[in-house]
Parts: structure tokens; C-alpha cells; sequence
């Protein structure tokens, strides 16, 4: 065993019998690195990735490969879902370097941490005219003994590169307008694939955070466009071989535009996003479909990805027995074996069976058509139709069961499990799920116990009983956000008092002076830069998700300090925001709240009465993005822990609800018809 032997991450723990003499992360590793003048290999990758596992297997597997790297590196191996900022900062060396990036990422760096060269995946042997990993070994040591110089020059160069500020952008606050977000939707609507949804070619990622731009861009404006943008891809996805057909949940991205061939892994934080974005969308448009999909991500989530602790989990791989996606693809001849005639004729045009496969020889499914027009096909009803896939899915999934299943990466993560918190919290109060509610307070609680320090800092990972590693600006961010949710779901004001004790530690900790956050904290180890992300990847920035939350606790308490550490964020990206908006959907997000104005809900009444109730269906009946919504059971005096609702109280012995919206109230109402109108009005 390697010196990963006592770390807790999954993904290390795989590489912990490598013949490779691996370091974790650390001042130990750049302390031998100095003294025995050897540059450092940084190789950075996660559990769930398909290639990461290919290059362990044909070189840190390989004992000749292993004893070239012992003797002459220091190897440092890292898991970038603990270590984002190691991962950010050296993925922007990499891009840099070759224009690309990715995982397995391969990092030379000097002993005192920069970086000088770099890649991604390199094959064992030479082929499709890249160099052998070994070779590149022999060249970079080569260069760093005999040509130090042009190593030290080009370290200098690239560090000086991964300094630059991309909040220097040249935008001010003046800019968060509705031409802004114009410009953004034209921008979206250009590189929108009017036949296969989505954005963009292969491979094709889902962006959730731009669907949900679009669609709160149709909650604001009506834009139909908008909204069809967002219901055509979330069609496509979910019909197509990237959604598991048979258990529920998202592959992290299709290989191809077509959304039928995933990479198989499936991440907790695109799980949760897309639930979200699902749920959004059956309520602006009623779809049962949209619906259905996302109570079957729910329903996988809390049934394969929840720690008995309360806590998710974080992915699990794309590969079972060494073959990407074996668990999830069929022949028709093991389908055949499990379906009766009839059932098995069903299955097969429902979801494009055949012979040949469209994978390997192999089917993944995916459902071709509508579920009318398969009916019409087969000569049965849509409901019978519904209810014979409903139970061929079940007996697929029993049988499933009994394959090798991929590899589960266990470790709790406080940002993932911010977003997935946020998004079942949120399903719980509109569904009134009692399920989802009961497993969103012990998720809640599970993570304010575990991953939060006596003083109210966060942590950023948990496994085993044991939590470490300091929170990054999306820790906060995203858990904010869950706070916030569980607060509308529960109207308990543990979870609002929490959620702003965060937010005062991110200004405290992760301001910068000049405007926006650093993605660490003021007292987190001091790295080559101190990372700054701005752009949204497959999760949010951290820049982006605090600002919007702040805008939102801003609507709450009436703190200036919090609205204008967002808006001062947001103007300084203004001008990126107008050319890259996919790159900024969150961030657009909370532009959209400062364009549309929030509205402020107070109610006062028993949450339990059926005429508060009535009114708190009108809040979630509808999408509506641009809300906040409190609630006191018998009216709040100026002490109350949440501010908007100080000075509340009940009239005339009935439930009140009371809109605030700019600034501006107006007069407290008793019934749903009332508040719709309230809300539906302009002020």
C-alpha cells in the first residue's frame, strides 16, 4: 500500500495497492519534492470516470511505468470532487497549455507548485499520433534536468496567466437589465438544436442552469419560445438513452447529439439540477410527463444514492465489470427470457429493441416516439400502454438487480448535497410529498451536525464518521440555497437563521475587496492563486449561486449589505454575461430576480388549517421563480427570526397573507383568489 492508504475518498482509495509510491495532496509531497529537487506529477481525477480508470489500469497498474514515475517524481494524486480548487487551477494550466481539458488531468509542476506542462490522457504505448505516457515521463525529466531555464520561464509565464481576473471584465450594475437578458436569449436561441434539444453538437451536455434561465425568462415575459426551448430538450433527454429508462436518473452526458449514447456514470449534482428543472417545468405547463420524470429521479435519489445517515451519495461509475455501461444495456434475448410474448412485444417498440443492438451489440433504451403514437402502433389505449411499460419496468429492474453493479463513490458532499437538498426540499413543498419532506429534514439535519464546525464554518467531505477538508465559496452557496428551501418547506426558523449565519461567513471569508468571492476561504491554505470562478460547468459557480441566494435572503431581511455584494458581483461579469451566456446561466438567474423584482409573502395562520393551505397552493400552483414566501402559525413581533414577517399579524380572525413587491405593499388578503390576483398584478 501507497500513502493513500489512510485517505477517505473513494477515488484515492482505488489507487491506494498501485505500485505508483502515491502522496495525497499535502505539504509532505512538496516538502520531498524540494528536498530531493524532483518535480511533482499532479494527477487529478474522480471515481465515476471512465478514463481515469483506463490510464490507472495501463500505467499505474503497470509496474515498469510505476518505477519510472518513483524514480523521478513526486506523484501526487488527487480526488477533484474533495479539492475543486486544486482541480480549477490547474485544469486552467492544462486549457491553457493545450486548449482542451478533462480527467484523467496530468500536471508537471515545479516543488514549489506551478505548473509548467500538462495533459490529459496518455496511452500506455504510442498510438493515434499522441506520445506514450512513459515517453512523456522520460521528456519532461529530461527537460527539467538538462533545460531548467525554459522550465522555470515557461512556470513563470503560466502562473502569471492564471492570475488574470475575469472580474476585471469591464461591466458595471448599470448592465443587469432587461437588454441584457434579451441579448442572452438571442445568444441561446442561436446555438439552440431545434431538432434534438439541447444546445450545441456532440457531445451534449444538458445545462440546466441555462433551462432554467429560459424558463424563468417565460415566467417574467411570456416568451413561448422560451418556454418550448426548455420542454422540447427536457423531452428529448428524457426519452433518450442518457435518462435510465428503467431505474430513473441521468447519465452525466450523451457522446452523441441525440441524447441516446450516455457516458454512463451518473452525478449526484446533475440529478439534482435536472429534477429541479423538471419540476419547474411541470409547473409552468401542467405536463404530467415533466412531472412523472422528475418524481422518478426523486424516487432513484432516495432509493440508490441516500446514506442511512441521511446524507446522498456522489456518483456511481459508468463501468461493471470492466465494460462501460454493461449494467445498464439488454439484448433481446434477456429481454425475451423475462417478458411474456405480449410484454416482450411491447418492450421492443417501446423502446427500439432489436437484434443488432445500437451499442456494442447491445441496446440502450430509449423511447423513439410518444407514447400515443406507440399505442396507435400497437393497438392498445395510452393508459394500457403506461401500465404494461409500468410493469415490464419493474420486472427489467428486479432482474437488473441481480447484475454486478457499478462501483458508488460513498463520500458526502456538502455542495452536492446543497443542490439536492434545494431541489427535493422544493419537490416536497409543491408535490406535498410527506416522503420527500421526512427525507429532506434528515438530510438537513445530518449535514448541520456533520459538516459544520463548532464555530459555523462548513466542511466540505464526510465519510465514514469523518468530516474534513475546509468549505469552498459553492459549499456555502449551494447550502444557503437548501436552507432557504427547507425553510419554505418547514416555515421552522432554524433553517433561515442558518442560512443567514452562512452568508454573514461567506462576506466575512470569501469577499473580494474590489467585488465578487474568491472560491476559498480567507484562512484556506495558500495555493499557487487563490482560485476565482466565474464560469458555471456542470455545477454552479460559486460566484453565481451566492449571488443569487443573496439577492433572495436580501428579499427576506432587508439587508442593503446583501443585495449589493450581489449586485456588485453581477456588474462585473455584465459584459461576459451578453457574449458566453451559457457559460453564466446561474448567474443570469439572479439578474432575472433583480429585473423581475421579488416578491415578499408573509403569511400568518396554522400551516395545518386547510384556509392557510389554500393559500400556500397558490405560492407553488404555478412557476414562480421570482418569490419568497414566510409564515408565522400566530403573527411575529419585531424579534421575529425572520424579518419579513415583523409586524405581522392575523385580521379579522382568518389567515392573512401579505404581498410586498419593490418596496411596496399592498393591503393584507384572506383568500387564494385574492392572492393569485395580488400576484399576478403589476406594481
Amino acid at each position: 500500500m501507497n500513502r493513500l492508504k489512510d485517505q477517505t475518498s473513494p477515488y484515492l482509495k482505488q489507487h491506494e495497492n498501485n505500485p505508483v509510491d502515491w502522496y495525497p495532496w499535502g505539504e509532505e509531497a512538496f516538502q520531498h519534492a524540494r528536498e530531493q529537487n524532483k518535480p511533482i506529477l499532479l494527477s487529478v481525477g474522480y471515481s465515476a470516470c471512465h478514463w481515469c480508470h483506463v490510464m490507472a489500469h495501463e500505467s499505474f497498474e503497470h509496474e515498469e511505468t510505476a518505477q519510472i514515475m518513483n524514480a523521478l517524481y513526486i506523484n501526487v494524486k488527487v480526488d477533484r470532487e474533495e479539492r475543486p480548487d486544486v482541480d480549477a487551477i490547474y485544469m486552467e494550466a492544462v486549457q491553457a497549455l493545450t486548449g482542451s481539458g478533462g480527467w484523467p488531468m496530468t500536471v508537471f509542476l515545479l516543488p514549489d507548485g506551478r505548473p509548467f506542462f500538462g495533459g490529459t490522457y496518455f496511452p500506455l504505448e504510442p498510438r493515434m499520433g499522441m506520445s506514450s505516457f512513459r515517453q512523456i515521463l522520460h521528456r519532461v525529466h529530461d527537460a527539467y534536468v538538462n533545460r531548467y531555464s525554459g522550465i522555470e520561464a515557461a512556470a513563470r509565464g503560466l502562473t502569471e496567466r492564471l492570475k488574470r481576473d475575469l472580474f476585471q471584465g469591464g461591466g458595471d450594475a448599470d448592465m443587469l437589465n432587461d437588454d441584457l437578458l434579451e441579448v442572452a436569449i438571442t445568444q441561446m436561441t442561436t446555438s439552440f438544436d431545434r431538432n434534438n434539444g439541447g444546445f450545441g453538437g456532440a457531445p451534449k451536455f444538458p445545462q440546466p442552469m441555462g433551462l432554467e434561465f429560459l424558463l424563468r425568462q417565460h415566467a417574467r415575459t411570456g416568451d413561448v419560445s422560451a418556454l418550448r426551448m426548455v420542454t422540447h430538450t427536457l423531452y428529448k433527454m428524457a426519452r433518450g438513452g442518457i435518462y435510465d429508462q428503467i431505474g430513473g436518473g441521468f447519465a452525466r452526458y450523451s457522446v452523441d447529439a441525440l441524447w441516446l449514447v450516455p457516458h454512463f456514470e451518473k452525478m449526484l449534482y446533475d440529478n439534482a439540477q435536472l429534477s429541479r428543472v423538471y419540476l419547474h417545468a411541470w409547473q409552468a405547463t401542467g405536463d404530467d410527463f415533466l412531472k412523472r420524470i422528475a418524481e422518478e429521479v426523486y424516487d432513484y435519489i432516495l432509493r440508490e444514492m441516500t446514506a442511512p445517515e441521511g446524507g446522498f451519495y456522489s456518483a456511481t461509475d459508468a463501468d461493471s465489470e470492466g465494460e462501460e455501461g454493461k449494467f445498464f444495456v439488454w439484448t433481446a434475448e434477456e429481454i425475451a427470457e423475462l417478458l411474456n410474448a405480449d410484454d416482450y412485444r411491447i418492450a421492443v417498440a417501446y423502446w427500439d429493441i432489436s437484434a443488432t443492438g445500437n451499442f456494442e451489440g447491445k441496446s440502450i433504451l430509449y423511447v423513439p416516439e410518444d407514447d400515443e403514437t406507440i399505442a396507435d402502433e400497437l393497438d392498445i389505449s395510452v393508459a394500457a400502454l403506461q401500465e404494461r411499460i409500468a410493469a415490464i419496468k419493474d420486472t427489467l429492474y428486479a432482474a437488473r438487480t441481480h447484475r454486478v453493479h457499478p462501483a458508488l463513490d460513498d463520500k458526502i458532499l456538502s455542495a452536492w448535497n446543497g443542490l439536492m437538498l434545494a431541489s427535493l426540499a422544493e419537490a416536497a413543498r409543491v408535490l406535498e410529498r410527506d416522503d420527500y419532506r421526512q427525507a429532506a429534514i434528515r438530510c438537513a439535519e445530518f449535514l448541520l451536525a456533520n459538516l459544520r464546525t463548532a464555530e459555523g464554518r462548513l466542511l466540505r467531505t464526510y465519510k465514514d464518521g469523518h468530516a474534513k477538508l475546509n468549505g469552498y465559496l459553492e459549499d456555502y452557496a449551494n447550502m444557503i440555497d437548501a436552507l432557504i428551501e427547507m425553510y419554505q418547506l418547514t416555515f421552522d426558523p432554524r433553517w433561515f437563521t442558518a442560512a443567514c449565519e452562512l452568508a454573514d461567513a461567506t462576506l466575512t471569508h470569501f469577499a473580494a475587496p474590489e467585488g465578487g468571492f474568491y472560491d476559498t476561504s480567507d484562512d484556506h491554505e495558500v495555493l499557487v492563486v487563490r482560485p476565482r470562478s466565474v464560469q458555471d460547468n456542470a455545477t454552479p459557480s460559486g460566484n453565481s449561486m451566492i449571488v443569487h441566494q443573496l439577492l433572495r435572503l436580501a428579499a427576506y431581511t432587508g439587508e442593503a449589505r446583501y443585495e449589493q455584494a450581489a449586485r456588485d458581483a453581477l456588474g462585473l461579469l455584465a459584459e461576459l454575461f451578453k457574449h458566453y451566456p451559457q457559460a453564466f446561466g446561474e448567474a443570469l438567474n439572479a439578474v432575472s430576480l433583480i429585473v423581475a423584482g421579488m416578491h415578499e409573502v408573509a403569511i400568518i395562520g396554522d400551516p395545518q388549517a386547510d384556509d392557510t393551505r389554500q393559500l400556500l397552493r397558490v405560492l407553488h400552483e404555478t412557476y414562480r421563480p421570482h418569490l419568497v414566501i414566510a409564515l408565522s402559525e400566530t403573527g411575529a413581533g419585531e424579534d421575529a427570526a425572520v424579518p419579513l414577517l415583523r409586524g405581522r399579524d392575523e385580521r379579522d380572525n382568518m389567515p392573512t397573507a401579505y404581498v410586498c413587491r419593490r418596496f411596496a405593499c399592498q393591503l393584507p388578503v384572506h383568500t387564494a383568489d385574492d392572492l393569485r390576483q395580488q400576484l399576478s398584478s403589476e406594481q
